[in-house]
């Protein structure tokens, strides 16, 4: 990957890759779930312990093999593990819980010792090939690219690296794999032919779709899978009554959900945990993260994070709702507005310029143009209340703590730094004051005095 990040850590649609092949284990229902790990394994083991409580990890101190890494999780276990022990690969994010479950039906349903996911793919170059007996269709081989044979090169079924075993026969087998061969490790693979050569049953499940077994080892593979995990996204949202404009520029994480005619126009990205009320609207060109959008909203161009925008509100173009924001029902956030940690109540609206952070609005009141809630005292963060049914005028500045009373209203170009009563009219601005002349005597000759000049002379009636 040529990164800092260890590979099962890169993300894709919200999740890391090895927390999309614990979401599909985790399907499975299993008694226990253990993550090997081995390079970079304290920031792995930090990433498990955040995002996947209940898992436990094994420690691969030195890279010796599959074989090796599968005997360092069942040491973990006790070392025997009766039922059915799944092997999986945490590079595979698209790999999903029902190829799992019909792995293990598979496996259990023949009575095999070892089941093999397989897949048939257009171009099997690089793989290793599943051979198979022509009357029984269990698995004689796997046989590995470079040593296949020409007719064996001309099998498309390959071996995705993921298996199905019995418990009990893989420790055994496992005690007999040998390190011989040209790397000197332990490979998981040699357990099929030891347990062949057993007596035991080797079967294959079938992949429905073979871009499921595909391993992430680059940024391009990284940006197919995620493309193809957006796809399926989109499609399922699509299939569940969402309209989605325009896919190839839409982009979800597992974690959003939609409700029925909600509408997403082209340029969105939907993150974390962000929900789509019935017939909202998002787009174009937002992105939201953990965000709560309700039914009948519209939301424009918008960036959003941890903010709740109520049924029938407005929100943009070009606003921003940081963390705490939460519009009630039809409340109004336009043009240029910026909120945080702000309740802006039902009907209210902010519709141009304005900053409103760490606040509380009644509903039905009007904050004027340009208006910043003045929040931060250079040490700590402080509150302002304005109430129901107010008015507040143009290019005001609030002063935290200040608290502007229910029906109240205030002069545009006022800083209020004082509460305002209930029905009262606060105005805090100084007197204007006139100085006539001025131009002409600082600036004579200027462009201005002579336009003041000039209107002077109309204004006398002169030619």
């Amino acid at each position: 990957m040529k990164s800092a990040t260890p590979k099962v850590l890169h993300d894709i649609c919200g999740r890391s890759l090895v927390g999309h092949v614990l979401a599909a284990a985790r399907e499975l229902e299993p008694e226990h779930l253990v993550v090997v790990v081995g390079h970079a394994r304290e920031q792995v083991t930090a990433h498990l312990a955040e995002t996947a409580p209940g898992v436990r990890t094994a420690v691969q101190a030195e890279q010796n093999g599959t074989g090796h890494a599968v005997r360092m999780a069942l040491e973990e276990l006790g070392g025997v593990v009766d039922g059915t022990v799944v092997v999986v690969c945490g590079d595979t994010p698209l790999l999903g819980g029902a190829t799992l479950r019909s792995l293990a039906a598979t496996h259990s349903g023949d009575g095999n010792a070892v089941t093999v996911l397989t897949a048939e793919v257009p171009d099997a170059t690089g793989y290793g090939r599943i051979v198979r007996d022509d009357v029984s269709g269990a698995v004689t081989a796997i046989v590995e690219h470079k040593d296949a044979s020409e007719s064996q090169r001309a099998i498309r079924e390959i071996n995705s690296g993921v298996f199905a075993f019995d418990g009990q026969l893989l420790a055994d087998a496992l005690g007999k794999v040998r390190t011989d061969n040209s790397q000197g490790e332990e490979y998981l693979t040699d357990v099929l032919g030891i347990l062949r050569e057993a007596g035991h049953r080797v079967g294959a499940c079938v992949a429905g779709d073979h871009r499921e077994i595909a391993g992430i080892n680059n940024r391009v593979q990284l940006a197919e899978a995620r493309r193809s995990l957006n796809d399926r996204l989109l499609e399922r949202a699509m299939l569940a009554g969402v309209t989605v404009v325009d896919p190839a520029t839409t982009w979800v994480d597992v974690a959003v959900t939609f409700e029925q005619d909600a509408v997403v126009h082209p340029g969105t990205q939907l993150q974390g945990a962000t929900h789509l009320g019935e017939g909202c609207e998002v787009g174009p060109n937002s992105r939201l993260r953990d965000t709560a959008v309700g039914a009948g909203a519209r939301v424009d161009n918008t960036v959003a994070d941890g903010a709740e925008v109520g049924e029938r509100a407005s929100v943009g173009p070009y606003a921003y709702l940081r963390p705490g924001t939460r519009l009630g029902m039809k409340a109004k956030v336009g043009t240029y507005v910026e909120t945080k940690n702000a309740v802006i109540g039902e009907g209210t609206k902010v519709p141009h310029l304005s900053y409103v952070g760490d606040a509380t609005i009644g509903d039905h009141t009007n904050i004027g143009a340009a208006s910043v809630f003045v929040n931060y005292d250079g040490e700590a963060k402080h509150h302002t209340t304005v109430g129901s049914h107010c008015k507040t005028g143009s290019d005001n500045m609030f002063v935290a703590p200040v608290t502007v009373g229910d029906g109240a209203y205030t002069a545009a170009g006022s800083v209020i730094t004082k509460d305002v009563p209930p029905g009262s009219l606060a105005v805090a601005r100084g007197q204007q004051r006139n100085i006539e002349g001025w131009v002409a005597r600082k600036r004579p000759g200027s462009a201005a005095a002579k336009a003041a000049e000039t209107a002077t002379r109309e204004a006398d009636g002169e030619s």
